[in-house]
């Protein structure tokens, strides 16, 4: 029997990678393909968990673990998550390792760690390194949250991939996690993203400026996205294997596959709480977009892509501290007749138009939390100090792990 298509915020899937570090000095550990052997008896890229999957990544020292099909809701999700953490750490722990949160670890040397996955599906993963090179901090050092979104029909999806633009921006503002690159800060919130924007020069159009294009029908998105990136992947991949829709790299993508519009400019955080939270946050923002309260579609569809790419690459660089000064966007969300409002308090003030039904109750508290206290890269900098010695970075790593292992935010 054939399940019947989901429609706008009928269902929802998440994925969320970790990496897999040593207990002792929390290098990473390549030891993902031990973790899925020990628990299905073979070098599988993904695992049936009950209500969760696990899956293989590009490296074997990160694990993603995701809903097995879409939930009906996000409030369940959480203990779900953290169920299967501790899971993965028992075993872990014979190995002398455990999970560490986090978009990137802070002082790892991808040159010299990078081990890729050798079993299944490897092909796929040699065809990158081979066009890439994925020995780099923009491939085999980032952790992220993947939310997927359904649609049906061209109608909803365009509402939603209008909306989900002018979300994407600011996601750096709720969800950066990745301040510090080979144990030094650099000035920069959200690294992973920085890498994320750079790491496909070679075939650019890959990438784009991350902010999708303003198409919003099926057709419209083939003909001015997805075909031109088949075209210039082609000479690079003789055999046509990478001629799918995942080959977009842009912060959202569609999956015309499934039905989706998947999200993954969203930084993991530093437990399934808080990435849940932060998920919350996301879905609530869309929702009021696609709702037509803050603005109509007619007006949000026409939001060109560079002033979003402005504003992205403010919110890489200081996360909730970025100054949105664009007045046309700002009149998108609700801002009208406002010069500049910084993106802390833009989150904060979209969280609390978004109706009691666009926001799950039980994640608001959490979320409220981070939208006090900052996002994870500002509360892992005032964590460390002044000093950024690998010592207090081994500290506060240390600490993060110990939240992911027991479900509690990181609140310094």
């Amino acid at each position: 029997m054939t399940a019947k298509p989901l429609g706008l915020f009928q269902g929802f899937g998440v994925e969320l990678e970790y990496m897999i570090v040593n207990r002792g000095d929390l290098s990473v550990l390549p030891a993902s393909d031990r973790v899925m052997r020990h628990f299905s008896g073979s070098f599988e890229s993904e695992i049936e968990m009950g209500r969760l999957r696990w899956s293989n990544e590009l490296v074997l020292h990160v694990i993603e673990l995701k809903t097995a099909g879409p939930a009906v809701a996000l409030k369940p999700l959480p203990a779900l998550f953290q169920k299967d953490v501790r899971r993965i750490n028992r075993y872990l722990d014979t190995l002398g390792g455990r999970l560490m949160p986090t978009a990137m670890h802070p002082w790892m040397n991808p040159a010299r760690e990078t081990r890729l996955w050798p079993h299944e599906y490897n092909e796929v993963y040699e065809a990158y390194n081979r066009i890439f090179g994925c020995r780099g901090h923009g491939w085999s050092n980032l952790q992220s949250l993947h939310l997927n979104l359904p649609f049906h029909g061209d109608e909803e999806f365009g509402r939603l991939h209008a909306a989900v633009r002018l979300v994407l921006p600011i996601l750096p503002a709720l969800a950066a996690s990745s301040p510090f690159v080979g144990a030094r800060p650099n000035g920069i919130f959200d690294n992973r993203l920085e890498f994320y924007r750079n790491n496909q020069r070679k075939i650019p159009s890959l990438t784009g400026s991350v902010i999708p294009e303003p198409v919003y029908t099926r057709s419209d998105y083939q003909k001015k996205i997805l075909e031109r990136l088949y075209s210039d992947i082609a000479p690079h991949d003789p055999s046509g294997i990478m001629r799918e829709e995942w080959i977009n790299s842009r912060g959202a993508i569609a999956r015309f596959d499934r039905d989706t519009i998947e999200i993954r400019l969203i930084d993991v955080q530093e437990c399934p709480l808080a990435d849940l939270a932060v998920a919350a946050g996301v879905v609530g923002a869309v929702r009021l977009l696609v709702s037509e309260r803050p603005s109509a579609f007619k007006f949000q569809s026409k939001i060109a892509v560079k002033p979003l790419a402005d504003i992205l690459r403010r919110c890489i660089r200081s996360a909730e501290r970025a100054v949105i000064d664009d007045p046309r966007y700002l009149r998108a969300l609700g801002f009208d007749g406002e010069s500049s409002v910084a993106a802390g308090t833009l989150w904060r003030r979209l969280i609390d138009a978004a109706p009691a039904e666009f926001l799950d109750s039980a994640l608001r508290k959490p979320l409220a939390r981070i939208l006090e206290r900052g996002s994870l890269s500002t509360r892992i900098l005032r964590a460390v100090g002044g000093s950024a010695s690998r010592s207090a970075l081994f500290g506060v790593y240390g600490e993060l792990a110990d939240c992911l292992a027991e479900g509690r935010l990181f609140v310094p």
